[in-house]
């Protein structure tokens, strides 16, 4: 016990304190923005942001990950809200949890293998354009203070690592925030700040039930929006948790991930928060601050919750210049430029299935279309591809009576025309022998086709004789083929 607790909690507490206090002071412009995305008072995102961080740090299946309020969460809750009013959200975000939860344990994390690299990569540099992108209205027509201290933040960033003793001690984020604030102030600055995005919240979470009849027409209103909440937030979740285990040389448990995400959305929805997931920019950030284990997340939103709520006269004055420059960071270092240099190297399927992903989610700000477009196109392309590795071969005997077809290669609905095709019916033989010795067939339509060849033979006066079927080949036929059942020719027609 002592030792797990050592192996997730306490093996890196310098660095996961300084990147936990890194990444609170990141999540509150963040969540007050969702907050307003989906129309809601900003108390509801940054309540959210402190619980899901928080419960997530004990039931979540990736240390090391931040989980909190969303942009991609924020805007499918947006009709709700208008339409039916934050009652009906609170009870969505339960349903959500509900949901999440049934999906760990229908292990439906593991589903993560059918997605490829290059929709990952995909993925990947889509939210860095759509970081960089939010950034974009904080440096759209403001005075040039705003442009100096975005400048001298990133310097700080980039720089402060290289300074002897102390700059691998501390998070270069931290030291850009912090220092940042205290020339904003000194100086007197009039520029957006972090108080102006909106009030912050005085007082700590309450319970709340949501005050919404318990019957099938509430059920009807909030079950759309929960199960679209639960995908986006699984699959986002999902997505970053690949993404940290790439960036840590660690593995991650994702079904035990969407089980927590549950749990921590069903917390929120009772302390009157909206519902989340995990964040790859803020999850970047813990990495790059130092940040590996569970720690990290509880500091961060326990951190949040306090600062908010004890010391907000102090956080509304952090200049939002501050925070553009780190999350600017956070977008350069996200982005995959070797998917950049490695266009002309890769298969042109490779660099579309890439690409698809890229402009569907940033077109659509929907990261559940872009992945799903990259993981069709993906998907379209192996088939093809596997379709094209089907060989089929022939030889007659001397007396020209026996003709051996061998295939080699998968049968299935790609490739089973091409199957069909390598047949000649309309050659006058006495016998035809199908080796299927070195070939496999995968599904009904591959079934199909070979009762289509063997029957149509049979129909010109041909004795067919099919062998070397593997075994899964062999009972895939046996339980849907016709070609060798009674009254196989009629069957053909229904077949």
């Amino acid at each position: 016990m002592l030792h797990s607790l050592k192996n997730t909690w306490f093996f890196n507490i310098r660095g996961d304190v300084l990147a936990g206090l890194v990444v609170a002071l990141a999540l509150i412009p963040e969540a007050i923005a969702f907050s307003i995305i989906a129309g809601v008072d900003p108390k509801v995102g940054l309540y959210a942001s402190f619980c899901i961080a928080v419960v997530i740090a004990f039931v979540g299946g990736r240390p090391g990950m931040i989980s909190a309020a969303t942009g991609a969460m924020a805007l499918v809750m947006v009709t709700l809200v208008k339409e039916h009013g934050l009652q009906y959200l609170l009870a969505a975000t339960l349903l959500t949890g509900v949901l999440q939860i049934g999906a760990g344990y229908l292990k439906l994390g593991s589903l993560m293998r059918f997605v490829s690299r290059s929709v990952v990569t995909g993925f990947v540099n889509a939210l860095a354009i759509l970081i960089f992108m939010a950034q974009l209205p904080e440096l759209t027509n403001v005075t040039w203070h705003v442009y100096a201290m975005t400048t001298a933040g990133l310097g700080i960033i980039y720089l402060f690592p290289y300074v002897p003793k102390i700059g691998k001690l501390i998070p270069s984020p931290l030291v850009c925030i912090l220092s940042m604030t205290a020339v904003a102030m000194y100086l007197g600055l009039d520029i957006r700040t972090v108080g102006d995005m909106g009030e912050l919240p005085d007082t700590l979470p309450i319970f709340l039930w949501p005050e919404v009849p318990l019957n099938l027409e509430t059920l009807a209103i909030i079950f759309p929006y929960a199960a679209a909440l639960a995908v986006v937030g699984l699959l986002e979740s999902m997505m970053t948790a690949t993404i940290v285990d790439d960036l840590t040389d660690t593995s991650s448990d994702k079904n035990r991930e969407c089980k927590g995400q549950g749990v921590a959305n069903i917390a929120s929805g009772l302390l009157g928060g909206m519902a989340g997931c995990a964040m790859i920019g803020q999850s970047v950030i813990n990495v790059k601050s130092g940040g590996r284990g569970r720690l990290s997340c509880l500091v961060a939103g326990s951190v949040l919750l306090l600062m908010v709520v004890f010391l907000s006269d102090w956080v509304s004055q952090i200049p939002m210049a501050a925070l553009v420059a780190v999350m600017i960071m956070v977008s350069i270092g996200t982005f995959s430029w070797d998917s950049l240099r490695n266009l002309k190297s890769f298969p042109l399927s490779t660099n579309i299935v890439m690409l698809a992903t890229v402009a569907v989610t940033v077109y659509t700000h929907n990261l559940a279309y872009g992945v799903f477009v990259g993981v069709l196109l993906a998907a379209m392309f192996f088939a093809n591809k596997i379709g094209h590795f089907l060989y089929v071969d022939s030889e007659v005997d001397n007396d020209g009576s026996l003709r051996t077809y061998r295939v080699v290669g998968q049968v299935f609905f790609s490739s089973a025309d091409k199957f069909t095709a390598a047949f000649d019916f309309k050659e006058a033989l006495d016998k035809v022998v199908i080796d299927l010795s070195r070939a496999h067939f995968w599904d009904i339509t591959a079934v199909a086709a070979l009762d289509k060849v063997v029957l149509k033979l049979r129909r010109e006066g041909t004795e067919v004789e099919v062998l070397g079927l593997n075994q899964a080949s062999a009972t895939i036929v046996d339980r849907f083929g016709v070609h060798d059942k009674p009254d196989a020719v009629d069957s053909l027609m229904d077949h």
